[in-house]
């Protein structure tokens, strides 16, 4: 059996670097899809808001609307902003209030029906107060337009 010097040894060498490359590429890669699920573990820390409108249903005509905002246990939620948008029923522009301490918000509506509509809709959209835990991810309470 032949020894031979460690300084002469190259059969890894060349193999090396790329090697190190693909060990980078993966751990980064795997870093990466750890700090996603870290993420949205906090992302399941978020509560949903909905929208309780008094009157639910209306006629048309100019009218005051209160929303009250609230989230999954029922407790007011401050400073979000309402915004009420025609679907099937129409309203010229976009309607929009912020909520107060008791998570009210007062908005002026004028709603309308096309010709032949017995009945419409309109949405309701919160924005919830920034930087808070408070989302609006599902659909909330419509209001109903019915003819007179």
């Amino acid at each position: 059996m032949r020894h031979t010097p460690l300084r002469r040894d190259d059969r890894a060498i060349e193999g090396l670097p790329i090697r190190l490359v693909i060990a980078l590429v993966v751990g980064v890669a795997s870093l990466s899809v750890m700090m996603n699920m870290i993420s949205g573990i906090g992302g399941l820390a978020v509560t949903e808001v909905d929208a309780q409108p008094t009157p639910d249903v209306i006629t048309p005509g100019e009218q005051t609307v209160s929303i009250r905002v609230v989230d999954s246990d029922g407790n007011p939620v401050e400073g979000a902003t309402v915004v009420v948008k025609g679907a099937t029923a129409r309203l010229d522009g976009i309607e929009t209030a912020s909520t107060g301490e008791n998570g009210t918000a007062e908005i002026e509506i004028d709603p309308s029906l096309g010709p032949n509509q017995a009945e419409g809709t309109l949405e309701i959209d919160i924005k919830p107060p920034a930087g808070s835990e408070y989302a609006d991810q599902r659909a909330n309470t419509v209001i109903l337009v019915v003819e007179d």
